[in-house]
């Protein structure tokens, strides 16, 4: 039946604490190379939450938040979901396009294609963070992109499974720009035969 959230220990969380770390300066080093820019990232909050604490996490369930969400396969069923406030959309879109949004309500498709290739990118550095520590082969679906308010953006991974189990790991990073500090969110979810099989491969049981 594999292991749930629910049930993790001590050294469980230190292990995936370890792959937010690794993660997070995978992602730091990818956005520096697509920014044109040194980019440095605090040392990440990884938590186990269950979905009301994420939404409360993100400012309460009518925040309008961005969300990227990829479906995670081969040997690893699960999904990752980036949540981007407006302040991280904002530094991510004047350093690619020199243009500032007041707004999400301001973008248009061209700006949306860019966020979206952020989200990609930023979920792209932790899966591979996760495949290189296990060895595992894992594989990432093409992003579903959208703005909505934190409640609505969260509804999907619940439904999807929310029926193992009712927390995620949740991971708040902050970015630093020449310029200015903003922050990201993230969360991640893996069935509980996929979060075992992971724990294993990283010599926990």
């Amino acid at each position: 039946m594999g292991i749930r959230y629910e049930d993790l220990n001590d050294m469980h969380m230190d292990v995936l604490r370890e792959i937010g770390n690794i993660g997070a300066g995978n992602a730091a080093t990818s956005l520096s190379v697509m920014l044109g820019q040194p980019i440095d990232i605090a040392l990440p909050k990884v938590q186990l939450l269950d979905f009301n604490s994420v939404t409360d996490a993100m400012g309460g369930p009518e925040t309008l938040t961005y969300g990227v969400l990829l479906s995670l396969t081969g040997e690893i069923d699960g999904m990752v979901m980036f949540l981007l406030n407006k302040d991280f959309a904002h530094l991510m879109l004047n350093a690619l396009m020199g243009e500032a949004f007041a707004s999400f309500d301001e973008m248009d498709e061209m700006a949306l294609s860019a966020i979206r290739e952020v989200g990609n990118i930023l979920s792209a550095a932790y899966v591979k963070s996760i495949s290189e520590l296990t060895g595992l082969d894992i594989h990432m679906s093409v992003p579903e992109v959208s703005i909505d308010m934190a409640g609505a953006l969260l509804s999907m991974p619940l439904i999807k499974f929310g029926a193992v189990g009712d927390r995620v790991l949740f991971i708040e990073e902050n970015f630093q720009s020449v310029s200015e500090s903003v922050a990201s969110n993230m969360i991640l979810f893996a069935e509980p035969t996929s979060l075992s099989l992971m724990l294993s491969k990283l010599g926990i049981s």
